[in-house]
């Protein structure tokens, strides 16, 4: 029974030296695939790329939590395999005794991910922190805010339809006086005719019948 208390003594400092091991709530794994990216111009893996790893993160989880002064040894790594993986997990700047939650561990490396992955030529796909998705670029925000381009838009579809009334009121009004004042032509070319056609028939002098009576005896 003894033996069994002096054990335990003696495994909890060890775990509590120890916050980093694989499978941890604390713990994130981050596998690298150096040859895969960069081929004949891959590089090694040694412990000054994991001082730049440990370094990296730091910067990102200062950039993420305005005014906290991460370092790198906030950056704790175990586990790690000649093919390029391990495991870390983050300390609190203010208590290194406690860990940082897993969500602003996720939010810091959300931002600056490019950030994290240009510092080894790499990308998501090469540099996968495993169980935080693949980041996606940022959504554009447009200058002019939506509410502002809807009002654009119905008052620029309610101009154009008021145009368009003007205009077709417009030809269709040109239409019914160009058609009257047609219609007020033919009108007058129909009175010349006509009246050219009583002219003819009223001004033919019969010279026949005038002629004549002058020989007429009495």
């Amino acid at each position: 029974m003894l033996e069994k208390v002096l054990f335990l003594l003696c495994l909890t400092p060890a775990l509590a030296q120890e916050p980093c091991f694989p499978g941890s709530s604390h713990a994130y794994k981050v596998r690298i695939s150096i040859k895969t990216a960069l081929g004949n111009q891959a590089y090694v893996w040694n412990d000054n790329e994991m001082y730049l790893f440990r370094a990296a993160m730091a910067f990102a989880l200062r950039s993420y939590h305005n005014g906290q002064e991460f370092n790198v040894s906030n950056i704790m790594v175990c586990n790690e395999t000649p093919r390029v993986s391990f495991w870390f997990v983050v300390s609190s700047p203010e208590n290194s005794s406690v860990l940082l939650k897993k969500g602003d561990v996720e939010n810091a490396i959300r931002k600056s991910r490019n950030r994290i992955n240009g510092a080894f030529l790499l990308t998501d796909q090469t540099l996968e922190f495993i169980d935080i998705p693949p980041t996606l670029a940022a959504p554009v925000m447009p200058v002019t805010p939506p509410w502002l381009i809807v009002f654009g838009v119905v008052m620029g579809a309610v101009g154009a339809g008021i145009i368009f009334l003007l205009v077709s009121s417009l030809v269709q009004s040109k239409r019914k006086k160009n058609k009257k004042t047609l219609d007020e032509d033919r009108e007058d070319m129909r009175g010349i005719e006509n009246g050219l056609g009583c002219d003819n028939l009223g001004g033919v002098y019969n010279t026949t019948f005038s002629d004549g009576d002058k020989f007429t005896p009495m």
